[in-house]
């Protein structure tokens, strides 16, 4: 017959063998935690952005057609709210008698003739021309790399596309979803005028007449007539800490169309200590973009973007960059000696 003390004894050793059955239940073995260590962990999923609030009158992306037609540039049109539109609706309220708030009301929506004029969206059938590129298949960030390249044209169709309608690669699959966006595809785009990138903007006329002043308050470029009418606004970027927008007035000494690119690493002061001097290959993707009006300020220009999404966002090397359909408007109106004001 068991003792009470033998009961115990057995009683402590079915209860550790329980427990030693449950943790190697639980517990993985080594390679399992292996393989399980040896998957990648997905990121999280990003949340989308919340949708834009309706207006009262209009929506966004009429809005920034509106203005990209009657030459106050919103930038890249994304159909959503942002400092570069605000910047443009305050810019063409205030020439128009409006009150400059900066905000899509119905006012500005009528002075911009949102209920009579063409429609903001237009029909767009690629074509063979447009989807045999050629495109440059990947472009390195490195300059002296990119000087490798034979050009340094779009990277694809949507790219192409996008740039030519003034919009986001977003905003054109947005508003084409579940088209396949190839030749022969007939696509939704914005309706302003086509920014073809190997066509060297006519001169505009009255050139003669008009001012450039670049702010930084507002990162804008204006280009002005003598009486003050506005002939064009645009978004720029207008330098950094590092290369500040130099106060001023300078003239325009030339204007060079789908320029190449001529990289002096002792004027980049971020450039890495073994980058030699380079030349890069015309392009829409070239550092200033399809166009270089230099000053009489050396070593600063009007330019062109291959990335038109950072513009009046993120800091420049001191010049003064913007869209590439922007810096092409720009260069329809300036002529040799075109005062620019840098303020």
């Amino acid at each position: 017959m068991a003792t009470a003390d033998t009961v115990q004894s057995r009683l402590v050793v079915v209860v550790a063998s329980l427990a030693l059955a449950l943790a190697a239940i639980a517990a993985p073995s080594a390679q399992t935690r292996a393989r399980r260590k040896a998957v990648p962990r997905r990121p999280p999923a990003r949340s989308s952005a919340p949708s834009p609030s309706k207006l009262d009158c209009g929506d966004y992306v009429g809005f920034q057609v509106l203005l990209d037609r009657e030459g106050f540039s919103p930038g890249q049109i994304d159909g959503r709210p942002g400092v570069n539109f605000s910047h443009a609706l305050a810019a063409f309220q205030q020439a128009h008698g409006v009150e400059p708030s900066g905000n899509p009301d119905c006012n500005t929506w009528h002075a911009l003739g949102g209920e009579t004029t063409a429609p903001t969206i237009d029909s767009y059938t690629i074509t063979d021309e447009d989807a045999k590129g050629p495109f440059t298949e990947a472009i390195p960030p490195d300059l002296d790399k990119q000087a490798q390249l034979p050009a340094l044209g779009y990277t694809s169709l949507v790219e192409k596309i996008a740039e030519r309608f003034h919009e986001s690669p977003a905003l054109l699959r947005q508003m084409n979803k579940g088209v396949a966006l190839d030749a022969g595809a007939t696509i939704q785009v914005p309706a302003v005028p086509p920014f073809i990138a190997t066509a060297k903007p006519l001169a505009a006329p009255g050139g003669n007449d008009v001012a450039i002043q670049v702010s930084r308050d507002d990162s804008s470029v204006r280009a002005t007539r003598s009486d003050g009418t506005v002939v064009l606004f645009a978004p720029v970027t207008t330098g950094s800490e590092h290369d500040p927008l130099p106060e001023g007035t300078w003239k325009v000494t030339r204007v060079n169309w789908w320029p190449e690119f001529h990289y002096n690493p002792k004027l980049f002061w971020d450039a890495k200590p073994d980058q030699a001097r380079a030349t890069l290959k015309p392009g829409p993707n070239n550092p200033v973009g399809v166009a270089w009006i230099g000053l009489t300020l050396e070593h600063y220009g009007l330019h062109g973007t291959p990335e038109p999404s950072r513009v009046g966002h993120a800091a420049s090397h001191g010049c003064v960059r913007m869209t590439n359909w922007d810096v092409a408007r720009v260069a329809s109106v300036v002529t040799r000696g075109t005062p620019v004001l840098f303020r």
